[in-house]
Formats: structure tokens, C-alpha cells, sequence
């Protein structure tokens, strides 16, 4: 369907009737419009500026396939409002069931001796470093990482969360991996001369 006027112009309803059909701008203009009030509920309920990032992101997917299920009951920003908290509900629950990063087959951490006890001050560090370290990369290398590492989606789930293709899925992934074992890497020692 195309839109005779602009976008800009339409109510968040007219928008959300468009984007359901399939219209592009429409779905545009509502993130244009929407997405720093997503972002805002996100950050207000993680307190994590990354997180909230990638949860606005996440809502927004949610918004392309459901915005067809949006009635116009209530108006469109207590709609959005419902999605944005439940996807950052689902977050922690999430987070709560599966407390580690987990690694692929390809990257199984090297072993510890067992000493009978884990030394939770060692996983609280390591933990953060690589928190820190996600921080720091682009941000698609990271949502590719995450969505696919952490989350277990399969490249073609990813491509189609981020608009782009499975390869350049794939690609982001292995750069992510690359950048990640760079900036967690021990430092090397100094040469003595």
C-alpha cells in the first residue's frame, strides 16, 4: 500500500494500520517516533544503558509482527508501553534461568582445575569484563553476537531481526568473536632487556 501523504502527518493509528499492510515508511516513521520513549522505559526498568539499547531494539521487532494486532483500544503508546515491559520482563527471566554466557562447541572455555569450590568473586570479575567488553563493540557486531551466542537464534533468525542477510550475519559474528577475544585477551608480558 502506498502512502498519498506524508507519514509524518498520519496519527500513530493510521501508521500502525499501514505498517501491518506491509508499508515500510510507516513502520519507519513509527520508530522514528517511538523509539526514544521505548528506549526511556527500557533504561528506567534495567538501569543499563546497553541493555536498554538492545531491548528498545528487540521491542521494535515485536512491534513488526504484532502491529497487526494492534485494535487501536487504548492508544498506541500504552500498546507500545506493554511490549517494551514485556520484552524487558523477558529479559530477566532470561538472565535468571541462564546466569553464564554460553560458549558455542567452537569456543568451550578451557577447563579449570577443580579445587571443589568456585570462587564467586573470580566469576563476578569475569563476568563483568566480558559485560564491558560487549560494551565496546559496534553495535551490530554485539546484537549478532548476543542474538546468536547468548540468545541461540540461528542466523536467518538474526538476519531477519536486523534487516540485513545471513551472511552478513555470519560475518558480524565472526568479527564479534575476533574483537571480543582481542579486548579480552591477558595482557602480554613485557619483553626484559
Amino acid at each position: 500500500m502506498i502512502v498519498d501523504e506524508k507519514t509524518s502527518n498520519l496519527s500513530d493509528e493510521a501508521l500502525a494500520r499501514l505498517a501491518a499492510n506491509g508499508n515500510g515508511e510507516a513502520f519507519d516513521e513509527i520508530y522514528s517516533r517511538h523509539k526514544g520513549f521505548a528506549y526511556s522505559i527500557a533504561l528506567r526498568m534495567t538501569g543499563n544503558q546497553a541493555d536498554a539499547e538492545d531491548l528498545m531494539q528487540d521491542a521494535f521487532v515485536s512491534v513488526f509482527r504484532k502491529v497487526g494486532s494492534f485494535r487501536g483500544d487504548a492508544s498506541f503508546t500504552t500498546w507500545l508501553y506493554r511490549l517494551v515491559t514485556n520484552q524487558v520482563n523477558m529479559h530477566f527471566r532470561y538472565r535468571s534461568a541462564r546466569p553464564e554466557i554460553q560458549a558455542t562447541d567452537a569456543e568451550v572455555p578451557e577447563q579449570r582445575p577443580s579445587g571443589g569450590r568456585v570462587d564467586p568473586a573470580g566469576q563476578l570479575t569475569d563476568r563483568l569484563a566480558i559485560q564491558k567488553a560487549l560494551t565496546m563493540l559496534p553495535p551490530g557486531y554485539r546484537s549478532a553476537f548476543i542474538r546468536y551466542d547468548i540468545e541461540g537464534y540461528k542466523h536467518d533468525e538474526v538476519a531477519r531481526f536486523t534487516g540485513h542477510t545471513s551472511g552478513t550475519s555470519k560475518s558480524q559474528l565472526h568479527k564479534a568473536r575476533a574483537g571480543l577475544r582481542v579486548i579480552l585477551a591477558p595482557p602480554s608480558p613485557l619483553c626484559q632487556g
